[in-house]
């Protein structure tokens, strides 16, 4: 069995034979537990935000009402800045708050904290109205900062949630999950927009603003189980730091990542897969970002654009518990494996789609493994660091994540510029799979897994209070 093969069958025997005996349905999900219940709600509650207000009806309703008076070429730039600022603030600071969680027993305030500034983000949209564009960029950006921000902390949760071996299981799982979540309630949006009659409202504004504030709801009701269910990780230490905790969080969290990038030689599998999933995340998140905008450019209806998108999110579901179980059968890293070919594929057949039937085909491509590779990334890179270090070495991981769809435009326009083809630029995203699989290649999942379960076994609690 591969590497991240997950935990081995249970067995009964009667006499000399061992007979194994099926998994329950919830246990091969990764949900068998109140508390990853309770973690994958999360992503139910964030996901859904991700859907409505980064990819689909604010950036629509920032062009054609916030911005209407705008150039639309401005209007996108400044919008493009804006991610880029709240992207930005948070991959800066993300390392030295997770040593921080590291240190003291935050990582479920800070999340509450972070999600709260998304939440009224979100909430504060509904006042946007025509011709505000600057406050409606100061609200996307809290809302970025909100989402980008508490992911940091859900994230390092799950190494200490998940018991060795279950991490795919439950990543992936989540990952169902939140695409279940974005589906309906994407769904539910864009039909309130559509057919306002239909709940009473107005032609007008007015419902797309109230889809905001319905955003805010969700992530807010749906963060509740997690506050509640999921333990607080206890803060570790090991032996050589034991002197260091008596100061304050910020001198001891700006040591340990001082410490932690003395140590890469010892933890260069994890990080050479950091280095693997800035290349490869890089591609999908640039597939993300530049899909409705590649298919406008090819004359694709905007309806069947969103449309597909909101497809995606229902293929999700299923193929990210399927990608769980493959990770169990072959391995997370060959699982990745299929993922980043399936990609490198819609690349290729990118460049020869015409007509909108070819768009929701890709789309189904997309949906089939964007869950599942995004969540065994996760697992896989769980897997290989120890837990009493989760949140800084999380805080890495998320700035990889971060800057996942950032290079890859700027790659795109330069292709563009060089050749005015704008399917030569999507041909130019297969790169970042061909190269981000290549360094995958080089991991060896096994040896990062043994160096963190070695490291892990050298922590130990960290008593008392800590200021």
């Amino acid at each position: 069995m591969g590497p991240g093969s997950g935990t081995a069958p249970r067995t009964s025997q009667r006499g000399s034979a061992v007979k194994a005996e099926p998994q329950p349905i919830l246990e091969r999900l990764g949900l068998h537990r109140p508390e990853l219940r309770a973690w994958a709600m999360y992503e139910w509650a964030t996901t859904g935000m991700w859907a409505v207000i980064v990819a689909t009806i604010f950036p629509i309703y920032f062009y054609d009402v916030a911005a209407a008076s705008m150039e639309r070429a401005d209007a996108e730039r400044i919008f493009y800045l804006a991610t880029t600022v709240g992207i930005t603030l948070i991959a800066v600071v993300a390392p030295l708050l997770g040593a921080i969680t590291d240190r003291t027993a935050i990582k479920k305030p800070m999340l509450a904290a972070f999600a709260a500034l998304g939440v009224a983000g979100c909430g504060l949209l509904f006042l946007v109205q025509e011709g505000d564009w600057a406050i409606g960029l100061f609200f996307f950006v809290l809302v970025n900062l909100g989402a980008n921000g508490s992911v940091v902390f859900y994230d390092a949760l799950l190494p200490h949630i998940a018991r060795p071996g279950e991490e795919d299981r439950v990543s992936t799982g989540a990952f169902a999950i939140g695409y279940l979540g974005a589906g309906i309630l994407l769904a539910f949006c864009l039909l309130m927009i559509q057919r306002p009659d239909l709940f009473g409202l107005p032609e007008g504004t007015l419902a797309a603003r109230l889809s905001f504030a319905l955003v805010a709801v969700w992530w807010a009701v749906f963060t509740i189980p997690l506050l509640r269910k999921v333990p607080e990780p206890p803060p570790e230490v090991i032996a050589d730091e034991s002197e260091k905790v008596a100061g304050s969080s910020v001198r001891f969290a700006l040591n340990r990542i001082r410490t932690t990038f003395s140590e890469l030689r010892s933890y260069q599998h994890a990080f050479i897969f950091l280095l693997a999933y800035l290349v490869y995340g890089d591609g999908i998140g640039t597939i993300i970002r530049v899909a409705t905008i590649y298919g406008a450019s090819l004359g694709i209806d905007r309806g069947h654009m969103i449309g597909a998108i909101v497809m995606v999110q229902f293929i999700g579901v299923p193929f990210s518990f399927l990608f769980g179980m493959l990770a169990g059968r072959i391995g997370t890293k060959r699982s990745l494996f299929v993922g980043l070919g399936v990609y490198l594929g819609v690349t290729v057949l990118g460049f020869y789609m015409t007509t909108a039937l070819h768009f929701w085909m890709l789309a189904v491509l997309v949906g089939m493994v964007q869950g599942g590779t995004q969540a065994l990334s996760r697992s896989l890179f769980a897997s290989m660091i120890p837990a009493y270090k989760s949140g800084e070495l999380f805080g890495f991981y998320g700035v990889m994540d971060k800057f996942a769809g950032m290079f890859g435009p700027l790659v795109m326009t330069l292709v563009i510029t060089m050749t005015g083809s704008s399917r030569l630029s999507l041909l130019s995203v297969a790169g970042f799979f061909i190269i981000g699989g290549l360094i995958l290649s080089r991991v060896d999942v096994d040896e990062g897994r043994r160096v963190a379960r070695e490291a892990q076994a050298r922590a130990r609690p960290l008593s008392g209070t800590v200021p």
